[in-house]
């Protein structure tokens, strides 16, 4: 039993014609009867008795019509009802980001997003990259900024942007009139550095692994507020993204000129997941 078969039988009904019906469903007559055939064949039943040019509800036919109006009646609810909630912007939207974006990405994106769907539920998560992971999973966040790389196939990842990383260097320091700087020129200092967790972190670590550099890390920390503190008090030097600069530190930031010195930003969903509007919406922002 297919739906179309019910308007079919609901078309005739009311206009007590085939052909009438075929108009109304805007559908070749012929295909309008071989279905109405098809659906009495699968009901073992006559429902409409074919005299001449009339047509007339049979027994079958009367006993049936109210349950195929009511099944499209239902069907017509639930279209209505998924296509007003597709609508609907007083949904919420979780978002997941790393403490290295954060600060600097997200407070731009949520101020517009907030202007736009007021009636909107936002709720922002900061953690590290693993956590934020596991959370696409077990869809207590929505979407994730993060950086790459990322390797879960399981997620969909949409660029943001990508951006260069610059050395943090105190005032004095010899290389500080640099205008660009490679990470072999950093050989033999102290860093100070994100610690344990932060992909930032890591990053940083592959990048001097590729430049053949062996940080000495003298400073660890969660922000990056505390480690230029320490490289304006001369503990050591520090890599940082261009978003993170701060020229109010009393630090020197000079751009790294290797290929791999870069981090790029990306949005990460659960692959296949579906999205409300209000979802949908704020990713669609943070794209362009």
């Amino acid at each position: 039993m297919e739906f179309h078969q019910l308007r079919y039988v609901c078309a005739i009904a009311d206009t007590g014609s085939f052909s009438r019906a075929a108009e109304r469903c805007q559908v070749a007559q012929p295909s309008l009867s071989q279905q109405v055939l098809k659906l009495e064949e699968d009901l073992g039943t006559k429902l409409f008795d074919r005299l001449g040019r009339s047509v007339r509800l049979t027994e079958a036919g009367h006993a049936f019509l109210p349950h195929a109006r009511s099944i499209l009646s239902q069907m017509e609810m639930a279209r209505s009802n998924v296509a007003d909630k597709c609508a609907d912007v007083r949904g919420s939207v979780a978002v997941g980001i790393i403490p290295t974006i954060a600060p600097y990405l997200m407070p731009r994106y949520t101020t517009a997003f907030a202007k736009k769907y007021a009636e909107a539920k936002l709720r922002i998560v900061e953690d590290t990259t693993p956590v934020l992971v596991e959370s696409l999973r077990d869809l207590s966040i929505d979407l994730a900024i993060l950086a790459l790389p990322l390797r879960h196939k399981d997620l969909e990842l949409f660029p943001l942007r990508t951006e260069p990383l610059f050395a943090v260097l105190p005032r004095n320091h010899p290389l500080a009139a640099a205008e660009s700087l490679a990470l072999k020129d950093l050989r033999g200092e102290s860093f100070v550095m994100l610690r344990d967790g932060h992909c930032f972190r890591d990053l940083s670590l592959a990048a001097c692994t590729h430049a053949r550099v062996t940080p000495r890390i003298a400073f660890e920390s969660g922000q990056f507020s505390s480690l230029f503190g320490m490289v304006a008090a001369g503990v050591g030097i520090s890599l940082v993204p261009e978003m993170a600069i701060d020229r109010n530190a009393g630090c020197r930031y000079v751009r790294l000129s290797d290929a791999r010195a870069t981090r790029t930003i990306v949005a990460a969903v659960l692959r296949g997941r579906s999205f409300n509007r209000v979802q949908q919406a704020f990713l669609s922002g943070i794209k362009n």
